[in-house]
C-alpha cells in the first residue's frame, strides 16, 4: 500500500457529549464491532468488575466518569480508526478542547430524552469555530424520549445547524425495534437478547415490503414509518457532502450504545462519510498530509499511565510525512533535536510499539519533560510551527501543600508531573517553598489532583480554597512594583516566571486595569512568536 493510500484510509475523530449521554459506552461499542475487544464491559457493570476500556484511570472506574481523554486505535473494513474519547464533565473542558485540535471530525452524542444540553453546546461551538465536521448519534432510543422531528428542531434551534437523518427509528417511541437506512432503503430489525450489550446484536435486514420484515412489524408501524419518510423527503435537508465539510449540516443517526442497537450501521456509514486527514494551519502557511516532510504536534501529556514507573507519555498527532521508530526531530519550541523514543499506539492502557505511523495517526512517545502541550516537532530542514492552541484561564484557586514535610520530594515530583499534563495551572510565591498556588477551571480538577497525588505518588496533601476567581497577566515585562492598586491581589509567578495577579473577581480586575491605564492586562498567558520559535 502506498503512503497516500495509507493516509486516505485514516479516520481520526473525537466523541463529544454532555455528561451521561453515553459517549464512553458508544466508544466501547465501536471497539466491540470493530473487533478490538470481544466483550464490552459497561461503566455501570460493577458486578462483573468490568469497566469501560477507555476509562483506564482508577478514579474513573470508581466514579464511572471520564476525567481524561483516551486514545483508542483499531482497524475496520480497510480503515485505520483513531478514536479520542473525551471527558464530558465541564471541569475537564480544557482537556477536551485540546483533544479536538487533533481530530478531523467529531461524533456528537445526544440523549434522546434530553436533546442538546449545556456542555454539548460548548463543545459544538469549539468544533464549529475550527470547522470540524460533526456527525450526530442520538443515543438511548431504547428509552422513551423526544420525537425524532423535535430533536432535529432542537439541534437547529440550539446549535444553529441543520441535520440530515441518515437512518430513522422504526417502531413506537420508547420501544423502537429497528432502523431504516434511507440511502439503501433497507430495514434493520434488531433481535433483542439478554446479553445487555456485552455481545454483538443480531439483525434481520430486508426491504420494507419483504415478508421477513412485515412479519415483525404491524401495518400501523409500517404506515407510520412511510409517513415519516415522506415528510423527511419533502421538508428535510438532503445529504450534502460540501455542507457537512463546512459544518453547516450534520448527518444524524439513531441507536442505543448500551444495547448495541444501531451501532454497527452507524460505524459503517460513518467511515464512508467521515473525512480522511485534513491540511493543518501553521505560522508559516499550511501543511498538507501528503507533504513528505514529517511534522506533528503534542496535544496531550499524560503522567502515570503505568503508576509503578511514574512514566510520562506525550501524545502527538502526525500531520505530514511518515513517522519511523527512532526518528530524530526538531523540537520547535526549544530549538533542540530530540529522539522520539519508544513510540506506542494505544487501546487505553494496552500498548503496541509503532514501527511506522502516518498522517492522522496518534502516537505516544516517552518523554523526560522536554515536550509540552501545544509543542511542534518536525524536520530540521523544513521547520513549521502549528498554531491556534487554546489556553484557558483558571477560575478557581487553592493553596496546595503536603501534610508531612518528610514527603516534600514526592510532593514536588507529583505536582510538577501533573501540572505538565495541562489540567491545572501551578504558580509559585516568592520565598515560599513548602506550598504552591494552583488554579483550575472546575472544582473536580482539584479533587482529581488530590486523589492522584495520594494514590499515584503516595503523598497526602492539604487543599485550602482561596477567594480569587480572576487571574491577570500583563503584556510585556512590567514589574509588580510599578503597578498601582495591587493591594487586593495576590502576586504569584507562572512556569515561565511571569507575574500573575490573582484577584477576588472580574470587577476588581477591571479596577486594577483602570488604575494602570498604560498597562495592558490579559486574561490568559501571552504567547508570542519568539516563544514559539524557542528564542
Amino acid at each position: 500500500m502506498t503512503d497516500l493510500e495509507e493516509i486516505k484510509r485514516r479516520r481520526t475523530f473525537a466523541i463529544i457529549s454532555h455528561p451521561d449521554a453515553g459517549k464512553t459506552t458508544l466508544t466501547e461499542k465501536l471497539l466491540l464491532y470493530g473487533g478490538a475487544i470481544h466483550l464490552a464491559g459497561s461503566v455501570k457493570a460493577r458486578k462483573t468488575a468490568r469497566y469501560a476500556v477507555s476509562d483506564w484511570m482508577e478514579i474513573e472506574k470508581q466514579r464511572g466518569i471520564s476525567v481524561t481523554s483516551s486514545v483508542l486505535q483499531f482497524d475496520y473494513q480497510g480503515c485505520r480508526i483513531n478514536i479520542l474519547d473525551t471527558p464530558g464533565h465541564a471541569d475537564f473542558s480544557e482537556d477536551t478542547y485540546r483533544t479536538l485540535m487533533a481530530v478531523d471530525s467529531a461524533v456528537m452524542v445526544i440523549d434522546v430524552a434530553k436533546g442538546v444540553e449545556a456542555q454539548t453546546k460548548k463543545l459544538f461551538k469549539v468544533c464549529s469555530d475550527r470547522g470540524i465536521p460533526i456527525f450526530t448519534f442520538v443515543n438511548k432510543i431504547d428509552h422513551f424520549g423526544k420525537n425524532p422531528f423535535d430533536l432535529m428542531a432542537d439541534i437547529e434551534d440550539v446549535l444553529g445547524i441543520r441535520s440530515c437523518p441518515m437512518n430513522w427509528p422504526i417502531g413506537v417511541n420508547g420501544d423502537y425495534t429497528g432502523i431504516y437506512d434511507r440511502e439503501t432503503e433497507m430495514c434493520h430489525l434488531f433481535i433483542k437478547d439478554n446479553a445487555h450489550g456485552v455481545k454483538k446484536l443480531e439483525m434481520i435486514s430486508g426491504k420494507m415490503d419483504d415478508e421477513k420484515i412485515t412479519s415483525h412489524l404491524s401495518p400501523e408501524i409500517i404506515q407510520s414509518l412511510k409517513d415519516d419518510l415522506e415528510l423527511l423527503d419533502e421538508a428535510g435537508d438532503p445529504f450534502d457532502e460540501e455542507k457537512v465539510a463546512k459544518g453547516e449540516l450534520t448527518p444524524m443517526f439513531f441507536g442505543s450504545a448500551m444495547t448495541n442497537f444501531g451501532v454497527q450501521p452507524f460505524l459503517e456509514k460513518y467511515l464512508q462519510l467521515a473525512p480522511p486527514p485534513e491540511p493543518r494551519k501553521t505560522l508559516e502557511g499550511t501543511v498538507a498530509p501528503e507533504d513528505p516532510n514529517f511534522s506533528a504536534f503534542v496535544f496531550k501529556i499524560q503522567a502515570n499511565m503505568d503508576p509503578k514507573h511514574h512514566d510520562r507519555v506525550a501524545f502527538m498527532r502526525i500531520c505530514s510525512g511518515v513517522f519511523e521508530k527512532g526518528a530524530s526531530v526538531l523540537h520547535r519550541q526549544s530549538g533542540k533535536m530530540i529522539r522520539l523514543s519508544q513510540p506506542q499506539q494505544f487501546l487505553a492502557t494496552e500498548r503496541q510499539t509503532v514501527e511506522k505511523a502516518y498522517p492522522g495517526d496518534i502516537i505516544g512517545v516517552f518523554d523526560t519533560g522536554e515536550l509540552g502541550v501545544g509543542d511542534t516537532v518536525c524536520e530540521k530542514k523544513h521547520p513549521v510551527t502549528f498554531i491556534d492552541f487554546p489556553v484557558f484561564p483558571p477560575e478557581l484557586f487553592a493553596r496546595l501543600s503536603p501534610v508531612s514535610s518528610m514527603k516534600r520530594k514526592q510532593f514536588l515530583n507529583g505536582v510538577t508531573q501533573l501540572a505538565q499534563e495541562g489540567a491545572i495551572q501551578v504558580y509559585k510565591q516568592p520565598y515560599i517553598m513548602e506550598s504552591f498556588i494552583i488554579g483550575a477551571v472546575g472544582q473536580l480538577q482539584f479533587e482529581v489532583m488530590k486523589y492522584r497525588l495520594e494514590n499515584e505518588y503516595n503523598v497526602s496533601v492539604n487543599l485550602e480554597p482561596l477567594g480569587f476567581t480572576a487571574a491577570r497577566w500583563t503584556e510585556g515585562d512590567v514589574p509588580p512594583e510599578e503597578l498601582v492598586g495591587i493591594d487586593n491581589a495576590m502576586v504569584v509567578y507562572d512556569r515561565r516566571e511571569r507575574p500573575v495577579y490573582l484577584l477576588p473577581n472580574a470587577w476588581q480586575a477591571g479596577w486594577l486595569a483602570q488604575r494602570n491605564p498604560k498597562v495592558k492586562f490579559l486574561e490568559s498567558p501571552p504567547l508570542g512568536v519568539a516563544e514559539l520559535e524557542g528564542n
